[in-house]
C-alpha cells in the first residue's frame, strides 16, 4: 500500500487547574476557538467542543502524528489568547492531567450530542463521577486520589 489511510477521533476531556469555575460565558467562545485553532494548527478537525465552568470536552479528528495533549491548551498559551488575561496566572492553567479516549465513527453523532448538552448533564452529574464513568467504560484503572 503507497498511502496511509487512518480515521482516529478522539473524545478528550480536561479540567481547570483545582476544578476551578474560570471558564464564564465572557470568554468561553474565545477559549473555545481557541482550542479549535490548536486542533486545525495540527492538522486536525474540532467535531464539537464543550463544557461548563470547570472543564471541556472535545470530540476531535487527528492525525497519527499529533498527540493529544498538545490539544489541551496550556496555561501559557490560554493567558496569551487573551481571554483570561484579567485572572492571576496562578488561577488560569488547566489541570495536570486528562482523559482521551477512542470514538467509533458509528458513535460521532452520539459522542456530539452528550458534548453540546454539557451544561445541562453537569446540573445532574458532577464532573469526578462523570470522569470516573468515561475511566470504568473504557477500561482503564485509575487511582481515585489522582482524579
Amino acid at each position: 500500500m503507497s498511502d496511509s489511510y487512518t480515521n482516529l477521533l478522539y473524545h478528550i476531556v480536561f479540567s481547570t487547574k483545582d476544578r476551578r469555575p474560570l471558564i464564564t460565558s465572557q470568554c468561553e467562545t474565545q477559549l473555545y476557538n481557541y482550542i479549535g485553532g490548536t486542533i486545525r494548527g495540527l492538522g486536525g478537525i474540532s467535531l464539537e467542543l464543550n463544557g461548563t465552568e470547570d472543564h471541556v470536552h472535545v470530540l476531535c479528528k487527528l492525525r497519527p502524528i499529533a498527540p493529544c495533549q498538545t490539544c489541551c491548551a496550556n496555561s501559557k498559551q490560554m493567558r496569551r489568547g487573551g481571554c483570561m488575561m484579567s485572572f492571576p496566572s496562578s488561577r488560569i492553567s488547566h489541570g495536570n492531567g486528562y482523559g482521551a479516549f477512542t470514538v467509533s465513527q458509528s458513535k460521532v453523532d452520539d459522542v456530539r450530542r452528550y458534548i453540546s448538552r454539557q451544561k445541562e448533564h453537569q446540573a445532574k452529574v458532577s464532573f469526578r463521577d462523570e470522569f470516573i464513568q468515561f475511566l470504568k467504560d473504557n477500561g482503564i484503572d485509575y487511582d481515585e486520589r489522582y482524579v
